[in-house]
């Protein structure tokens, strides 16, 4: 999207009047517009190159699962991980809204 942004401005910047006046400023703004056209097109190589034209990178991933198998186990821990982070932290939010007695705090800081 930057990328995208740059060449748009790259070409509002070609079409200003400033640039029919200075020949030095239509050079360097040129220039400009030439290397964010170029550095649009590499990126969208690299885009299109990751996602393989259709969107299926995360195939690919899943893919080496079977030649990283402790990267698979890694992944899956992580995951199992941040759903009980997540589960914890709802619980600490449920007995902070709560009043603050002995019970609760107790189980607060647990």
């Amino acid at each position: 999207a930057m990328s995208k942004s740059a060449v748009k401005i790259s070409s509002d910047l070609l079409s200003n009047p400033l640039c029919e006046q200075e020949p030095a400023f239509l050079e360097m703004v040129t220039a400009f517009d030439t290397a964010m056209r170029r550095m649009d097109s590499f990126n969208q190589e690299k885009v299109d190159w990751l996602f393989l034209g259709n969107g299926n990178v995360a195939l690919d991933f899943w893919g080496f699962s079977s030649v990283f198998p402790s990267l698979n186990v890694a992944v899956k821990r992580r995951e199992q991980t941040l759903q009980d982070y997540k589960r914890l932290q709802s619980k600490v939010e449920k007995y902070e809204e709560k009043e603050r007695t002995g019970p609760v705090l107790a189980k607060l800081h647990q």
